[in-house]
């Protein structure tokens, strides 16, 4: 430690910095600096009173500008809620294919069953975890950051595009009456809690055999009696998963079907022809790296034989034209974003305008770039949903787009969501786009071998 400190303090000093307290005269002045004026008093009564910071920053001039018309818009229907989950991913995914279903079997409303692909997702991401926990046993489980990475949290909730489409390949997917949410599929934290704390103990184990000089035939034995216990877990809290169903429904007709399937068969009946890892593309706006370069996050997937997540980096105008053409085309997509910023979930819209917190405290502390943002951690994708409209201004400039959320009918406008153009620009970061609404050299750029990038990298 004591090297280390000596090796800095001397960069700092050869940079011309030196570590500094604050003595008793910089604070004077700091404490002069707040002026204490009658806006200042009435700044800090209104404030310190107020926890909703936004509703005193709520910017009065933009309110009412913003309406929820759309030239272009897919023809969707229906809200979903992921309760208290992180499977934005996973309803979005499915919510992008929701209407091909409804117009497949002339019916007026479906959902799927998440409860039942998040059963396998959780099932498939803790046999990774032992995998990686078995392929990196004699690895430091302090000092090695991949092994640190897989015991902080063995599994989660979350995840991307990838992931659903990792789970559905192998297991299918099935319609929402065919297995129901259950108490732990609405509210997840419990049940990970419980399984991280599980796996924690069997990969300890693992690593603890492993180290002992135990063959890799028996520590795989023992690997598949510990999944046995994740199944049990899973199927307590969460049901059984179907092998086949039988599901019946109501046609816009009125007429009453029923369709023998099983989860697979289901599955692929009802994905568009060309649907997959090679002709949807996810793409990415990360100013901090080149556009026009593919990237994969290492291990960030779900199932041990699955694809990682990829993605093509672009310019976010080359990502507008393919998400236009898209939307034109009565296609929906898959999209994620940062949702912590300048959202007013009363009016369903985000804009960079909607709240002026800067007047509110009377300082500038805002990041205006992007790339700044991303990398002081300021802002990153945390939340999915179905991208399905936009408005474009005579001269076909985009204005204004429009999400479908997972949060339920009351959130929102009626569900929805909508966002300025410049919202888009700051904080709109990925998208699934069918690979026919790309131009040539995105497609290109597209076809090069991926830069492999760690789990724990600073944008995921």
């Amino acid at each position: 430690m004591k090297k280390t400190f000596a090796v800095i303090l001397a960069g700092l000093t050869a940079a011309g910095l030196y570590a500094q307290d604050i003595d008793m005269e910089q604070l004077a002045r700091i404490r002069d600096s707040f002026g204490n004026t009658s806006s200042d008093r009435a700044a800090q009564n209104a404030i310190s009173n107020t926890y909703n910071l936004k509703s005193l920053a709520l910017n009065r001039e933009g309110q009412g500008r913003t309406d929820h018309f759309f030239r272009y818009r897919v023809d969707v229907s229906g809200i979903t809620d992921q309760q208290q989950s992180g499977r934005c991913w996973m309803f979005t995914s499915m919510n992008v294919l929701r209407p091909g279903v409804m117009e497949k079997f002339n019916i007026s409303s479906f959902d799927f069953s998440h409860n039942y692909c998040y059963f396998w997702d959780m099932f498939e991401k803790s046999n990774l975890f032992l995998e990686n926990v078995i392929s990196t046993a004699k690895k430091d489980i302090i000092m090695d950051r991949d092994v640190a990475f897989w015991f902080q949290n063995p599994v989660n909730d979350g995840g991307v595009w990838n992931s659903f489409y990792n789970v559905a390949e192998k297991y299918g997917v099935v319609p929402a009456e065919v297995m129901p949410e259950t108490a732990h599929s609405n509210r997840t934290s419990m049940l990970t809690s419980f399984l991280n704390e599980l796996l924690r103990k069997e990969g300890y184990a693992l690593r603890e055999m492993i180290a002992g000089g135990r063959s890799e035939k028996e520590a795989r034995e023992y690997k598949i009696g510990s999944m046995e216990k994740v199944y049990r877990m899973l199927a307590l809290c969460l049901g059984e998963p179907p092998v086949e169903f039988e599901w019946r429904y109501e046609t816009r007709d009125g007429e009453i079907k029923s369709l023998d399937s099983t989860p697979l068969d289901f599955y692929r009946s009802i994905i568009p022809e060309n649907y997959g890892s090679d002709s949807y593309i996810m793409v990415m706006n990360d100013p901090t790296r080149p556009y026009y370069k593919v990237y994969e996050i290492s291990n960030y997937r779900n199932t041990y034989e699955g694809v990682n997540w990829t993605y093509l980096n672009l310019p976010l105008d080359v990502i507008k034209a393919a998400a236009v053409k898209s939307i034109m085309n009565n296609e929906a997509l898959y999209a994620s974003c940062d949702m912590s910023n300048f959202y007013n979930n009363d009016e369903g819209i985000a804009d960079p305008q909607m709240y002026d917190y800067e007047a509110l405290f009377g300082m500038e502390f805002q990041m205006d770039d992007k790339k700044a943002r991303i990398l002081t951690r300021e802002s990153g994708s945390a939340h999915a949903m179905a991208l399905i409209a936009v408005d474009t201004d005579e001269e076909g400039n985009t204005v204004k787009w429009q999400f479908e959320n997972s949060w339920g009918a009351d959130a929102g406008h009626n569900g929805y969501l909508t966002f300025s153009d410049k919202w888009f620009d700051d904080y709109m970061f990925r998208l699934v786009i069918n690979s026919a609404y790309l131009d040539e050299k995105a497609l290109d750029a597209a076809r090069n071998k991926p830069v492999l990038l760690p789990a724990w990298d600073y944008m995921f």
